[in-house]
Parts: C-alpha cells; sequence; structure tokens
C-alpha cells in the first residue's frame, strides 16, 4: 500500500513536471513568430492606412500581399532556429504546430477565394478577409493560450476575436468600414494580439533561462 502511494506521488510529479517543461518550450519557441507577424501585419497596416490617406487610391490595398509575401520568406528560418532550439517535438509541441498550420491553409484558401471572386466575377469581398485575420486567428491564439496556461495569450486572442466579430457586423450590416477609424482598430488589434504577447513571452523565456 505504501508503495502504491508513493507511486502515484511520483507519477504526479512526472505530470507536472511534463507540463511545466512544455509551457517553457512553447514559450521560448513563439514569441519570436507571434512578433514576425505582428509587426509585419502592423506595418504594412499603418503604410497602406498613410498612403490611402495621403491619395485616396484603392489600388494601395494591393500591399497587403507583403504580409504574405515577407511573412512567407522569413517564416521557415525562424521556424528552422526554433526547432534546433527545442530539440525533439513534445505532443503539444505537434498539437501547437497543427493549430497554426490550419490557420496558414486557412488564410491561402481565403486569399484564393477573394482573388477568384475579384478576377471572374468582379466582386470585391476582401472583407473576408480581415474577419479570417482577427477572428481565427484570435481563436488560435486563445486556445494556445489555454493548452499553456498562458494568459497574455488568453486575453491578446480574445481582444482581436472581439475586434474580428465587430468587423463582421460592420460588413453585415453593410457599413462602410473607412480607412480612418477602421484602420486604427485593426492595428490595436494585431498589437494586442500580437505584439504584447510576443514580448511578454520572450521576457519570460530570458527570466526562466537567467533563473537555470
Amino acid at each position: 500500500m505504501e508503495r502504491q502511494k508513493l507511486n502515484e506521488k511520483e507519477s504526479l510529479e512526472i505530470i507536472t513536471s511534463m507540463i511545466s517543461r512544455t509551457r517553457n518550450r512553447l514559450c521560448m519557441g513563439d514569441g519570436d513568430l507571434l512578433l514576425l507577424w505582428g509587426y509585419i501585419t502592423v506595418c504594412v497596416a499603418t503604410t497602406i492606412w498613410a498612403l490611402l490617406y495621403m491619395t485616396h487610391h484603392p489600388a494601395v490595398n494591393w500591399l497587403w500581399f507583403l504580409i504574405w509575401i515577407i511573412g512567407g520568406i522569413t517564416t521557415p528560418h525562424i521556424s528552422k532556429k526554433k526547432r534546433i532550439k527545442k530539440g525533439v517535438k513534445s505532443y503539444t509541441d505537434h498539437l501547437s504546430d497543427g493549430i497554426w498550420s490550419i490557420i496558414g491553409w486557412c488564410a491561402l484558401i481565403c486569399t484564393i477565394i477573394c482573388l477568384v471572386f475579384l478576377l471572374f466575377f468582379s466582386k470585391d469581398c476582401w472583407g473576408m478577409m480581415l474577419v479570417f485575420a482577427l477572428t481565427l486567428i484570435g481563436i488560435a491564439e486563445a486556445i494556445q493560450g489555454l493548452i499553456i496556461k498562458e494568459k497574455i495569450l488568453i486575453i491578446g486572442g480574445g481582444i482581436g476575436l472581439t475586434i474580428g466579430l465587430i468587423t463582421m457586423a460592420c460588413l453585415i450590416a453593410d457599413i462602410t468600414l473607412y480607412a480612418n477609424w477602421y484602420m486604427p482598430l485593426f492595428i490595436v488589434a494585431f498589437t494586442c494580439m500580437m505584439i504584447i504577447p510576443g514580448h511578454t513571452l520572450n521576457y519570460k523565456a530570458k527570466r526562466e533561462n537567467e533563473r537555470a
């Protein structure tokens, strides 16, 4: 009986240790990617906002594709560095990668759909990309925050999701998303959703490494 109690205690300690290690590994791995996509999106959005204010030309919106181009080129490099640092992947590493892979494929499919509607039917449905960028990414981030028990991810994802739902409501109600009020809102959303959490995770990882 005593041996059984000891085994139960040891098992609990092992499980707790595994959860703690997984949380630290995710924090070290995800901060840089959040910062990459957060800063790219905010910089591109700010540039488009400024150009729209100066030129009032809708062709400026094609600059949104810079997010795809810059992020797509840079992400594999950061992911490779992350794999080298983290070594063998845990189950939660695979789960996290799977979530963001699904988001990436959804983004690609949404982009193709918008292009098809524009090129073949002369219909502008790019508002769907704004809803996607805020709602689905916000949900994915909140889920990851629940997995690693990181409140800043849950809060950031929640803010993005809320602004995404507001965007969806405006589109359904046929309320025009004018750049002078919507672009600042979009920038705030991505700052809260990616930049602040990214810096927070990197800070916590650095502090953890210093303690070790």
